[in-house]
């Protein structure tokens, strides 16, 4: 005999079937979420749907699957526009389970009634609302094959509270497929096509590659590395692609976007990038910072872009169309290059690997009086302490604004696929906590560390509590200079002057962290940094380490050299 189901428990065990483990929720849709909790799958209870969102981005990053976030209707649905925006912009499949007002309620002015479709329109490729019981298998797997095929991004599922708790019929069907991984399906251009790219690099002068945040994955990366070593190609990576390449190969230049200022390590290997001939683009969607306004990429130079989204070719540049998924697509022009005679890249090899290296020796000359273990501390020697001790397998994560660009400025990737998540879709401020949170449960066995500015992680604070009582063993390095950072420096380029909103009041975060229930430090000299940091990384639990810093430093950012950074411009 067969056991009856509500829609809420098909759901639920729909979820089970696509290989959901995690649930980001606060309890509503309560009939989708005891369901799953029944079925083992095991709620991470946030505080705030802003954050819960990001926590499922974080986690679909790392895991590779598609994460499934909840929020009730209303005020709590339009919460999760922002982090759903961020994972639309930077191609993070999310399916997001919206509670909505019972059917007989629709456009009565029910509690909490808001036009949901019209509230996701520019922040999901799919909105949906189930309306009969027999559609549930139907919708569920369509929000996900919207979420993991082509270019990959948020699904939105709206649930009537009364469609909940209706008998799924029994005529209908349950379903077998497991479409809970992305990129659901692999695809890579035509044989002919993959030949003439694979000619060209062949026969560039000074042919390069630009990885993307689309190239990331474990298998891209692995591609990536190949194709740099078989093909003697020098690679750079934007700030979302930083950790595809091994930055310590002899051929990678590390990351190249709006980090050209005098001390930056793209002020070095930015002639690299501007005497290219062929350019090779993977996964990256030559947006404004990955660019530098655009400004990076020489007129000149002839470019081939692989994306798995057809209208990001030619977008900003035209170029030679490889649609593709990018580990699919790179292995499919190893093989062409493979039936190509690569002398011509083998000579120049060692040349390359000497301009490089001298690019690299210089940033490391420019930076060296940064470093200083004199107060106040700046970020690049709490990036210089934390350099020192992570190993291939930790995740770092940073906030937007200037958290990322210290992070991918300053940090080395030791491997091909190590993790380096920063929120570039959209920058939202406080998204480095819960996009941490969500990469732990994600890779539990490795060392997550988020790193934030106190101006950003005063949107996020309330997590911490999450972080104990969920048990997630994150460490939160803040760096307190007690303003809004890029706010006040760009405010004195533009205008000479800045708001009253750039200062805060002193805020003790560790004192917040331990109200918690986390470890808390707070530190102020170069000893007390290092010595918290090896304590931490021999014995990770939930913490907060917070670094006051100097709130002179700011990343060597193309838009401060001549301006604030007047004396080296």
């Amino acid at each position: 005999m067969t056991t009856k189901l509500t829609v809420a428990q098909a759901i639920a065990r729909g979820l089970k079937r696509h290989g959901v483990e995690f649930i980001f929720a606060q309890s509503l849709p309560s009939a989708v979420i005891l369901a799953c909790e029944a079925l083992g799958i095991h709620q991470i209870a946030y505080r705030q749907e802003n954050m819960g969102g990001c926590m499922a981005d974080g986690y679909a990053r790392v895991s590779g699957k598609v994460s499934v976030v909840a929020a009730q209707n209303g005020p709590a649905a339009t919460l999760l526009v922002a982090p759903l925006a961020e994972a639309f912009k930077a191609s993070v499949p999310i399916v997001a389970l919206v509670q909505e007002v019972e059917r007989n309620q629709a456009d009565r002015n029910a509690f909490q009634e808001i036009d949901h479709t019209a509230v996701f329109a520019s922040c999901s490729k799919w909105t949906r609302k189930l309306i009969t019981a027999d559609r549930v298998h139907d919708y569920l797997d369509a929000a996900f094959i919207a979420a993991a095929s082509g270019r990959p991004g948020p699904a939105v599922l709206l649930l009537p509270a009364d469609v909940l708790r209706e008998e799924v019929p029994a005529f209908v069907e349950p379903r077998k497929a497991g479409l809970g991984y992305w990129p659901l399906d692999r695809l890579q251009p035509s044989r002919a096509l993959l030949d003439e790219v694979a000619t060209q690099i062949a026969n560039a002068e000074h042919p390069v590659v630009m990885v993307g945040g689309g190239a990331v994955s474990l298998q891209a990366s692995e591609a990536v590395a190949k194709l740099q070593e078989m093909a003697h190609l020098p690679v750079f990576t934007t700030n979302m692609g930083k950790g595809a390449v091994a930055e310590t190969h002899t051929l990678s230049c590390g990351v190249l976007g709006a980090l050209v200022g005098p001390t930056a390590l793209g002020k070095q290997t930015l002639p690299i990038y501007s005497d290219a001939d062929l350019i090779v683009q993977i996964g990256t969607r030559n947006n404004q910072n990955g660019t530098d306004n655009w400004r990076n990429v020489s007129p000149t130079a002839k470019l081939v872009q692989i994306d798995i989204d057809p209208q990001e070719l030619g977008r900003n540049y035209e170029a030679t169309r490889l649609v593709g998924d990018a580990a699919s697509t790179v292995e499919a022009l190893i093989e062409a290059l493979s039936r190509c005679d690569l002398t011509k890249r083998k000579a120049q090899r060692a040349a390359v690997e000497q301009r490089i290296a001298v690019a690299w020796s210089a940033f490391e000359a420019t930076r060296a009086p940064l470093l200083s273990d004199k107060g106040p501390l700046r970020p690049e020697r709490v990036m210089a302490s934390l350099q020192r001790l992570i190993e291939p397998e930790d995740i770092i994560v940073a906030d937007a604004s200037y958290s990322s660009m210290w992070v991918v400025g300053q940090l080395r990737s030791q491997r091909a696929g190590s993790r380096f998540i920063t929120p570039r879709g959209l920058a939202g401020l406080g998204w480095g906590l819960p996009l941490s949170m969500g990469a732990k449960l994600a890779k539990p066995q490795s060392r997550v560390i988020a790193l934030v500015g106190d101006g950003g992680f005063a949107h996020s604070w309330a997590e911490l509590e999450t972080l104990t009582r969920m048990n997630i063993p994150v460490l939160v390095i803040v760096l307190n200079n007690g303003i809004l950072g890029f706010q006040r420096d760009a405010e004195t380029v533009k205008f000479g002057s800045y708001t009253t909103a750039c200062h805060f009041h002193d805020v003790d975060h560790a004192a917040i962290a331990r109200a918690c229930g986390c470890q808390g430090w707070r530190v102020s000299d170069a000893a007390a940094l290092d010595g918290t940091l090896a304590e931490w990384m021999h014995s990770p639990r939930a913490a907060l380490l917070e670094v006051i810093t100097d709130p002179e430093a700011h990343p060597p950012l193309s838009l401060f050299a001549g301006t604030l950074d007047k004396a080296e411009g």
